[in-house]
């Protein structure tokens, strides 16, 4: 494990493995690093992969108060350690950061984000209004499983019945441990709509994913890929929202490793 100091003083705990380009995984939802560690493996058979812990999570520190500028600060600080520029790979709410992390002009060479979360009008039920709200005050009583649970029903989309079994899974306590940074994910996603505009300043290379089997994540990849100027498209079909990483590790060595194009 590697560490480096963002902007404010923050630690970022990072494991670097693997030789070729440089590739920050950028993680979503209650999750620390060891979410992405299989796909760091097979990644690295062809790059260089930074794991890392966002902040608030794992080996990473968590200086108060947060702000969303803090999550790209961070990446920066990983961009200069990787020589100065680097891809960017972002799964669900992570690749929300990751395309908000190019359209702030960070040196990014390419991105490549994995079923993004926004959601399209009509599509599906829409978040609450007050979902980050509630998620403060849940937090605020010490509520952690409860601000898990709102997370997967509200946000993901989950049945309630489906979800109140899983607060006996093995993983559902490491999912409480770093559920204060849910409100972080509220934080940058707001309400969840497509950013158009600001999606339409990406102008790196950005290879668009979905598994097609959840009809509006399927639709706002289209209405993604749609904004962006210089996009590619991949369904890796049948593969769901908690996709293999032996299914999308070939996808995106592929797509980062490729000859740039005129």
């Amino acid at each position: 494990m590697n560490k480096v100091i963002s902007q404010d003083g923050t630690a970022i705990a990072y494991d670097r493995i693997g030789q070729g380009p440089a590739v920050i995984l950028i993680g979503a939802g209650p999750n620390d690093r060891s979410a992405t560690a299989p796909l760091a493996e097979l990644l690295a058979q062809d790059l260089t992969v930074y794991n890392y812990d966002r902040r608030g999570r794992g080996d990473s520190g968590d200086t108060a108060p947060y702000a969303a500028d803090r999550e790209f600060e961070d990446i920066e600080a990983i961009i200069a350690e990787a020589g100065g520029s680097a891809h960017l790979y972002g799964t669900s709410g992570g690749g929300v950061i990751a395309l908000e992390a190019a359209a702030r002009g960070l040196a990014v060479d390419r991105l490549a984000v994995w079923e993004v979360p926004y959601i399209l009008p009509g599509t599906r039920t829409p978040v609450p209004a007050d979902y980050r709200e509630q998620l403060v005050a849940l937090l605020a009583e010490g509520r952690r499983g409860d601000m898990c649970e709102l997370f997967l029903t509200a946000a993901v989309g989950m049945p309630a019945e489906f979800v109140a079994p899983m607060r006996d899974f093995p993983g559902w306590a490491a999912m409480e441990a770093v559920a204060h940074t849910l409100v972080y994910d509220a934080t940058i996603t707001g309400d969840f709509s497509l950013p158009a505009d600001r999606l339409a300043g990406v102008t790196v290379p950005t290879l668009v994913i979905d598994g097609g089997t959840i009809p509006w994540i399927s639709s706002t990849a289209q209405a993604v890929a749609g904004l962006l100027p210089d996009v590619r498209r991949a369904s890796l079909t049948g593969q769901p929202h908690n996709v293999a990483p032996e299914a999308i590790a070939p996808v995106l060595a592929e797509f980062f490793t490729s000859p740039a194009t005129a």
